[in-house]
């Protein structure tokens, strides 16, 4: 079987215990390449044992953070990149899409969906899940955001592609497995958090929070992060407009825990807020 003409770039640190899966998945792909941050529990040994690449990554609290680093240091030898995390599953129905997909089509980049699974238990209702992680070589990078360390968090995690090009949307799905644990995505969340809520006061302090060079989507994100209401509206919206419900305890305690993530964010928005005279 021809193999796509894509690299698979995935960004690890400790993911020894979701990596074998992912990498078993990814026979069909012409590379892939693990861009490790130093990782402690064999993650970079298990993906040399699968035959990928593994690309050390080192971040100095500066752009570029380790996507676009990827993007801009090494050499890609497809036409396509797709960047996947360690806990995200592809199948055969999503190559085959890609197979008959990308030789011919004209966009820059593609929409990929995602079913998650909370708890041990996929949701298929809720909230849905999208990214733009699939696009050519060339066509652009993740958005720069200038951070000055003031995040230790070193891959682009809110941060979008932009691209030269249009977008289109692969319909096959890919499994978001993150079976670590209720506490582990606790305190992944709590991370993201302090990011966003510090990506939003200087968006904010620099009068950017409803620029043109932001998604309409975007903007409606950061007009809304640190509203009173946005956790109580964001529950009801996926547990119950979008039939959360029906997913049982997991469907209930995604729907909470997203919620007390929008609360967490608009506390710590006001707690920066209150720092005179900078932001930083």
């Amino acid at each position: 079987m021809q193999k796509l003409p894509v690299t698979v770039a995935i960004p690890t640190r400790n993911e020894a215990a979701g990596l074998p899966a992912c990498l078993a998945r990814l026979g069909r792909f012409a590379a892939v390449a693990v861009i490790d941050s130093g990782s402690t529990d064999g993650t970079a040994g298990i993906a040399r044992a699968a035959g990928a690449e593994v690309v050390d990554f080192r971040w100095n609290g500066s752009f570029p953070k380790k996507r676009n680093w990827f993007l801009r240091h090494h050499p890609i030898t497809t036409p396509w990149i797709l960047f996947l995390d360690a806990d995200e599953l592809v199948d055969d129905a999503f190559c085959d899409e890609l197979a008959r997909t990308l030789p011919s089509t004209p966009h820059a980049g593609f929409w990929l969906n995602y079913d998650n699974w909370f708890l041990g238990r996929r949701l298929r209702h809720g909230e849905s899940n999208r990214k733009l992680a699939l696009f050519r070589v060339g066509a652009g990078e993740y958005e720069r955001i200038d951070e000055e360390r003031w995040s230790h968090l070193d891959m682009e995690i809110h941060e979008h592609p932009v691209l030269a090009g249009s977008v289109g949307e692969i319909r096959a799905r890919i499994e978001h497995r993150d079976d670590r644990g209720l506490e582990h995505w606790r305190r992944k969340h709590a991370d993201y958090a302090a990011w966003e809520a510090r990506r939003t006061v200087l968006l904010r302090r620099e009068g950017r929070a409803a620029s043109a060079d932001l998604s309409p989507r975007q903007r409606r994100k950061y007009a809304s992060l640190g509203a009173w209401w946005l956790p109580s509206a964001y529950f009801l919206d996926v547990y119950v407009r979008r039939l959360g419900f029906l997913d049982g305890v997991a469907g209930f305690r995604h729907a909470w825990e997203k919620a007390r993530y929008f609360r967490d964010v608009g506390r710590a928005i006001r707690a920066i807020e209150r720092e005179v005279p900078s932001a930083r």
